[in-house]
């Protein structure tokens, strides 16, 4: 009997300094793998340093990296291509599961990445909605994330710009390349893009967008320092920002334009087909095929229209859904603005409606303050409504900006659910509780996945009812036309660039099926041309939380609760759809 006990004490002891053992190597795996994560994330802010800025983190505000040299190209594979390998280094086995969902995160990161550079997407830099020169704009405004507290702020600003212009100059040289191989804008969108070049050619420098900092330099700044930075301001404006939009302008009105593709789709380029696949896959973070998509969209397309006729119907209307759409985007009762401020005032006052319902379904909301902002006048006649996040430390307010070119044409039939997708708790919600967290990786806080942060905030738009919302048909209306705006966006987002549709064509259909006005749905349209796939992650996303809580709740039955389900889905910041679903089906068993 005591050999035995002595022989137990003896195998216990063995195991015990196993697991002893395994627990060190544990522990030095877990911190070789974050440290591999953290010099990821160190090394892509060096790599974009425009992305550290809009982090909150300064350290990089003189820097603008030329992103279309051959340097940087060269730079960027080789950056994630050495970070992949180190990836394939750690087994799976040897990682906690929180490290398994980070590992597939930087995985598909990298891979995605890499992709992107077998097609030539460079060779079309700019256009009217989403290149760097737009978000320069918006940073020279002096009201965006590039700060202008300190004399240093301002002098940063002046090296960045330097480094802009060899972007500017660059861009040119590339768009020139394009035109020799066919890589080139569609006319219409060139001609967007004219305008937007040429009002910054303004002569006026003490009212240029990029002389504004000056207007609002701190008054505790000394009277040396204030005429230094006028004077270096004044120079930047007039000898250097001026003649590179002079120049840039020159040309995309006169030789590029002549160049134009009349081809509205990415078809129309060299390896489009392929490269359309690329952005699919790339936004929705999914596999599937332009032709299922649009099968998706039609079906989506014929659901929503089923429902809106129920609304026409309460509301009393006589006629057919298209004349309907036509009413509900001319009637004026639902344009009684004649102040952008009242724009600003309805949205505000939307948040106040709902905040006493929120907490319904949601047990943990974001530090980081909130604000609604008018876009700026240099881009809002081609924007559309977004959200720009705040800091990473919270300082820097999340920022919901509306476009209202016009505030006599405003229509508000729609207000509700722009502001639970774009705001809260959309936009603002998951973003800033991705950045706020003290358990996702500094890599994870700022990453982005269309097919899961649009397809939160589309999410976001059908929980008005719950909210206290939609109470008036016209915003229920307002919401399943939101919906239907995302829904079409299938069908002629994949018309445009596989099935050879014309800019024609899907504007005719949006008229068809949605109550934008015309001159909304030409910007969309012209959107969708401009970037290829982005317009199909808003649905795709939508469509597969709503089948989590369908399934969580069948599943769980009295178990589900819907705050945990939120905290569920937004506690793992953004992660390609797949692995969102991997992690709620285990939360699912789990329970």
């Amino acid at each position: 009997m005591k050999k035995s006990l002595k022989l137990i004490v003896i195998l216990l002891t063995i195991i015990y300094s196993c697991k002893e053992e395994t627990k060190k190597v544990d522990v030095n795996v877990s911190e070789k793998f974050s440290q591999l994560i953290d010099n990821y994330y160190e090394d892509e802010l060096k790599l974009n340093p425009i992305n550290a800025t809009t982090a909150g983190d300064h350290r990089y505000d003189d820097i603008f990296v030329n992103n279309l040299s051959d340097e940087f190209i060269s730079k960027s594979k080789t950056h994630y291509t050495n970070y992949k390998k180190q990836l394939d280094s750690f087994p799976n086995e040897s990682l906690t599961e929180s490290e398994q969902l980070s590992k597939a995160v930087l995985t598909w990161e990298c891979d995605i990445n890499l992709a992107e550079f077998n097609f030539n997407a460079n060779l079309t830099p700019i256009d009217q909605m989403w290149s760097s020169n737009l978000f320069m704009g918006q940073l020279a405004s002096g009201s965006s994330a590039q700060p202008f507290n300190t004399v240093n702020d301002y002098k940063k600003w002046l090296k960045r710009v330097d480094g802009y212009l060899d972007w500017m100059a660059s861009a040119e040289k590339r768009m020139k390349e394009g035109m020799q191989n066919g890589h080139v804008l569609p006319k219409a969108l060139i001609l967007k893009v004219i305008p937007q070049l040429k009002s910054l050619t303004n002569k006026d420098v003490d009212n240029h967008l990029f002389y504004q900092p000056i207007k609002t330099i701190p008054d505790d700044f000394a009277n040396n320092d204030k005429l230094e930075l006028k004077k270096a301001y004044r120079n930047m404006v007039s000898n250097k920002i001026i003649p590179a939009y002079e120049k840039l302008h020159t040309f995309m009105s006169t030789h590029y334009l002549e160049a134009g593709r009349k081809t509205s789709g990415i078809q129309g380029e060299p390896n489009g087909n392929a490269f359309y696949a690329h952005q699919i896959k790339k936004y929705t973070t999914t596999n599937m095929t332009a032709a299922e998509i649009h099968e998706l969209g039609l079906s989506e397309v014929a659901r929503i229209r089923s429902e809106m006729e129920k609304i026409k119907e309460q509301v009393g209307f006589k006629g057919d859904l298209k004349s309907f759409f036509n009413f509900v985007r001319s009637n004026k009762d639902l344009m009684p603005f004649k102040e952008p401020s009242e724009v600003i005032a309805n949205f505000n006052s939307i948040h106040e409606r709902m905040k006493p319902q929120i907490e319904k379904l949601f047990d943990v909301k974001p530090k980081t303050p909130f604000e609604v902002k008018r876009t700026e006048e240099f881009r809002e006649n081609s924007a559309s409504a977004e959200y720009n996040p705040g800091s990473l430390d919270g300082t820097r307010p999340g920022i919901f900006y509306t476009p209202i070119p016009d505030v006599t044409k405003y229509n508000v039939y729609s207000d509700e659910s722009l502001f639970l997708h774009e705001a809260i708790p959309g936009h603002h919600y998951q973003i800033s509780l991705t950045q706020e967290s003290d358990v996702l990786p500094k890599f994870r806080k700022t990453l982005w996945y269309s097919g899961y942060g649009e397809g939160w905030a589309l999410y976001s738009e059908s929980l008005g009812t719950e909210l206290g919302l939609y109470t008036d048909p016209y915003q229920l209306f307002g919401m399943l036309g939101a919906e239907m705006h995302r829904a079409v966006r299938l069908v002629v987002d994949t018309g445009l660039h596989s099935k050879g549709w014309t800019r024609e064509q899907a504007i005719t259909y949006s008229l068809d099926n949605e109550a934008e006005s015309e001159a909304g749905i030409t910007s969309e349209i012209e959107r969708y041309m401009a970037n290829p796939g982005q317009a199909l992650s808003y649905k795709i996303g939508q469509l597969k939380i709503q089948e989590l809580r369908k399934k969580a709740k069948e599943t769980m039955g009295n178990k589900f609760d819907i705050k945990e389900f939120h905290n569920q889905i937004l506690e793992t910041g953004c992660v390609p759809l797949a692995l969102l679903e991997d992690k709620i089906n285990t939360w699912i068993s789990q329970k």
